[in-house]
């Protein structure tokens, strides 16, 4: 495949002019990236693990056609979905874009980000797939500081080039290079309130941090779950939506937003990258989400070990089934508007029938892929 030593640089300088955003999924959608692209002069680097959106992927093959140097780095595997990564790089080497491999010495590589004209960092803890936009509580963090940029290009430079990345920014979070080091340091920092979305936290080091914490008067809240029966650290499921990201907020001043778990391959094994920010209204905003989703699990705040989840049972599937309902409306409104965009014009018993079947093969794919996310976590 074709690769290039095309240099990252960056003119930008830390200021207060500085942009600094929070994306939150699903309020703001595709928009933002496409936005992004769209605008971009002269560069757009991409890093890739999961990619289902035709309009991001034209929209980056129509910027290499204006000419615009565009370079996709993608993931090397993704369970089951290998195929797709590999037919995705053909179609991107023939649209004249730069295609780079991940090297497979990591188990895993998990990282979502994009850089627009070595200025503009898109840290994402979603992939580019509709499950993970349009039906998942995830975030990003869009900034133009000067250090993070550099840095982010420095390892996208060096995972293109299959070369060691060394650490030059502690606000960059960067598994396996210095992630451990950086969120146990976050952790220990709390002083008085810790609020965590994580699909599972099991990392033992980790959890005997979160449990020191709470013991010295930290108020610990958790969305997703926690490896651990015997810890008392309240745990809640996120009952609206499905959980994608993987964000801390400490204190209501400073808050981590990545694609590490706080497990032990997220942190030891795979290319997982997260950013620490403190701007008080992305804090602010991250929050008052994380308020809101708590409060709408409707549950009392009771002992870790009585909300964890039990092996898989009927009970439990008709519970999954019954959060997925809840996401139904939205859906409804969004296939309204993609028959309207489409222009469809078919008698109304095989528009129905077509729909149907295109609605049922498309949840048993978004179906597969997280019942295998959830089995290579």
């Amino acid at each position: 495949m074709r690769q290039s030593n095309w240099p990252v640089t960056c003119t930008c300088r830390e200021s207060e002019g500085n942009v600094l955003k929070l994306l939150i999924q699903p309020r703001d959608g595709l928009a933002p990236l496409l936005t992004a692209i769209r605008r971009a002069r002269r560069s757009i680097d991409i890093l890739i693990f999961r990619m289902d959106w035709k309009e991001l992927e034209n929209a980056l093959k129509q910027a290499s056609d204006r000419g615009l140097v565009v370079r996709a780095l993608i993931a090397n595997t993704n369970r089951n979905g290998e195929p797709k990564l590999r037919s995705l790089e053909t179609r991107f080497l023939e649209a004249g874009i730069v295609v780079g491999r991940t090297a497979s010495d990591l188990i895993r590589y998990h990282g979502k980000m994009m850089i627009v004209d070595a200025k503009t960092l898109y840290l994402l803890s979603f992939n580019f797939v509709h499950i993970d936009i349009e039906h998942s509580r995830g975030f990003g963090i869009v900034t133009s500081a000067g250090k993070v940029v550099r840095e982010a290009a420095k390892l996208f430079e060096a995972d293109l080039n299959r070369q060691k990345y060394v650490p030059g920014a502690d606000t960059l979070v960067v598994s396996p290079e210095n992630a451990r080091k950086q969120l146990l340091s976050f952790i220990r920092q709390a002083q008085k309130q810790l609020y965590i979305y994580d699909p599972k936290i099991g990392d033992k080091q980790i959890i005997h941090q979160l449990e020191e914490r709470a013991k010295a008067g930290v108020e610990i809240k958790i969305i997703g779950s926690i490896a651990s029966r015997n810890t008392k650290l309240p745990v809640t499921q996120l009952t609206s939506m499905r959980l994608h990201t993987r964000t801390m907020i400490r204190d209501g001043l400073h808050a981590f937003v990545g694609s590490q778990s706080l497990r032990e391959p997220e942190l030891e094994q795979r290319r997982e990258i997260g950013i620490i920010v403190r701007d008080p209204k992305v804090v602010n905003s991250l929050l008052a989400t994380f308020r809101e989703d708590w409060d709408a699990a409707g549950v009392e705040e009771t002992e870790a070990e009585e909300k964890q989840a039990p092996p898989a049972s009927t009970k439990e599937a008709a519970k999954a089934v019954r959060a997925l309902q809840k996401a139904i409306p939205p859906l409804k409104t969004t296939l309204k508007n993609v028959i309207r965009e489409a222009g469809v014009d078919l008698p109304p018993d095989e528009l129905k029938s077509t729909v149907k079947d295109a609605v049922k093969a498309a949840t048993r794919e978004a179906v597969r892929e997280i019942v295998e996310e959830k089995k290579a976590s």
